[in-house]
């Protein structure tokens, strides 16, 4: 390690505070060593966040510092998993002190309030990337698939959709309105720990919204071989959204955008009052239900069953 790297490690990602237990030996050695509580499985997800594509060149650094671990925390909430650990490995084109403590205040103050410790990572020189690898823990036997989904079952998400869509429109427009709700969405999304949790034990299938709902909810159908009926009457978006929708002259537009990062979750019917009472959200729609027809379709109350399976897609040209 180059005294520059450890200078970088030691003055931007070191922490003492907000310790979490479980970690026996953290930053500073060639491993991190962690204990897994008994009766306790590991959840781990790895995403890798670059400049240009998944975030835009200049995003402001302490926004991007919250993002990058939020979107790895959304995939423990899809999970039900309570967050514990992570590593980071960051590639950056030079060393900018204030860059790095913006970008870090932002990390760190998403990480504690989920208990999150940094455990260890790497750092080099070249265009800038982030790759995030996140950890959690679940009880034994107890977690959240896509794969669960029945007959019946009805489909839900959280919070609304198409706005962090709408918000990538407007932060391609050099906006930085800290009060647009669509803006702050892209930029800051909040991870759904909470309500993954809640889901434990409830929830037949789930999967965290970040490639478009339509994408996203065919995931669970694929995974769990059946299809789907949306009312497009009650997907749950923005009054901005549907503006843009009218503007575009396409109702369907929400569906394919990415980055919500809320979640998309089934119940089984004849539970539905019950696990409702136990998630107790009242920013959780109910949008429609599984059905054994293969595929996704979305009823526009005209008459008419729309097909949809696209959203944000990595290689598509």
């Amino acid at each position: 390690m180059s005294s520059a790297e450890f200078s970088i490690i030691e003055q931007f990602f070191r922490r003492t505070q907000h310790q979490q237990s479980g970690c026996a030996v953290g930053i500073g050695d060639d491993c991190a060593i962690l204990d897994v509580p008994e009766n306790m499985q590991l959840a781990v997800s790895t995403d890798t966040l670059v400049e240009g594509v998944h975030f835009l060149s200049g995003t402001e650094p302490k926004s991007l510092g919250h993002k990058v671990l939020a979107v790895n925390l959304s995939d423990l909430a899809a999970m039900g998993a309570k967050p514990a650990w992570v590593s980071m490995a960051i590639t950056l084109p030079s060393i900018n002190k204030e860059w790095l403590s913006k970008f870090t205040a932002g990390f760190f103050a998403l990480a504690n309030r989920h208990g999150v410790k940094l455990i260890g990572g790497d750092t080099t020189q070249g265009p800038l990337s982030i790759t995030i690898s996140i950890m959690g823990l679940l009880p034994v036997g107890q977690r959240l698939l896509r794969s669960g989904a029945k007959v019946g079952d009805d489909i839900y998400v959280s919070g609304t959709i198409g706005g962090a869509g709408l918000g990538l429109l407007k932060a391609k427009q050099a906006s930085d309105n800290s009060e647009d709700v669509d803006l702050q969405s892209y930029l800051k999304p909040i991870p759904k720990i909470k309500l993954g949790q809640k889901l434990l034990n409830n929830a037949s299938a789930c999967i965290d919204i970040s490639d478009g709902l339509s994408a996203d909810l065919n995931h669970i159908l694929k995974a769990s071989a059946v299809g789907a009926k949306l009312d497009h009457d009650l997907l749950p978006i923005n009054e901005s959204v549907r503006e843009h929708a009218r503007q575009l002259d396409d109702e369907l537009w929400p569906y394919s955008t990415g980055d919500d990062y809320e979640l998309c979750f089934t119940l089984p019917k004849k539970l539905s009052e019950e696990a409702m009472d136990v998630i107790n959200d009242d920013s959780v729609t109910k949008i429609g239900v599984i059905e054994s027809e293969l595929g996704l379709r979305i009823d526009m109350k005209n008459g008419q069953l729309v097909s949809l399976d696209k959203g944000y897609e990595h290689f598509e040209k």
